[in-house]
């Protein structure tokens, strides 16, 4: 892996993590002692994407998530957002199992993430992917995101509510107490006297 700075052939890894999707690398190179990062991903077999008019090309990571960057412009996202996004779409796309996907499916599975992470992207993203009109289309789309939202609230209340108590549950076990000693009764003054009225008198000699 060459420097991107003096293009020395030689570098080092300083540290390596594993995501899961792929390998992510930083690297110093041994010649200018600049920092830089390297990804390792598995390459899939080719992917080809159906157009709706028709038209077939192959499936490109990086114009997925520029389409996806235009959409989130200037909003508060946190780093590193976006390229999960579409190695997450990506991710599922494979699993599909297919030579060929429909541009529908990867357009819905990008909004369906957006809708999760900010609504103006997902407006945004929406009336270019869904090709606005007017302003009509706007209006509609906000409604259905509305509603939709009120549906995935309603559903997430109804999933936290309490459910009926197990009347054969255990009751849990008392944690023992540790560092104090047990106490120790006293006896009380009254008994105290009583005993000692009680105990014989040695008269002395």
């Amino acid at each position: 892996m060459r420097c991107p700075n003096c293009g020395a052939p030689n570098s080092r890894v300083t540290d390596s993590r594993d995501t899961g999707e792929e390998i992510r690398r930083r690297r110093e190179c041994s010649e200018c002692g600049v920092r830089f990062t390297t990804y390792e991903r598995i390459q899939h077999a080719a992917l080809v994407v159906a157009k709706r008019d028709g038209r077939r090309e192959e499936f490109t990571r990086d114009k997925l998530l520029r389409s996806i960057r235009l959409a989130c412009v200037k909003r508060p996202l946190p780093t590193g957002a976006l390229d999960k996004l579409v190695e997450e779409i990506e991710s599922d796309l494979q699993r599909l199992g297919r030579a060929e996907v429909p541009a529908l499916v990867i357009g819905d599975a990008a909004l369906r993430r957006l809708r999760d992470i900010d609504s103006v992207a997902y407006i945004r993203y929406a009336s270019v992917y869904r090709d606005f009109d007017d302003l009509d289309g706007f209006i509609k789309e906000i409604r259905e995101y509305h509603n939709a939202g009120e549906v995935e609230a309603a559903a997430a209340a109804s999933a936290h509510l309490e459910l009926r108590p197990n009347e054969y549950a255990l009751p849990p076990k008392q944690r023992a107490r540790r560092g104090r000693r047990p106490s120790i009764t006293q006896p009380r003054a009254a008994e105290t006297v009583e005993s000692t009225e009680n105990a014989p008198q040695i008269s002395p000699n």
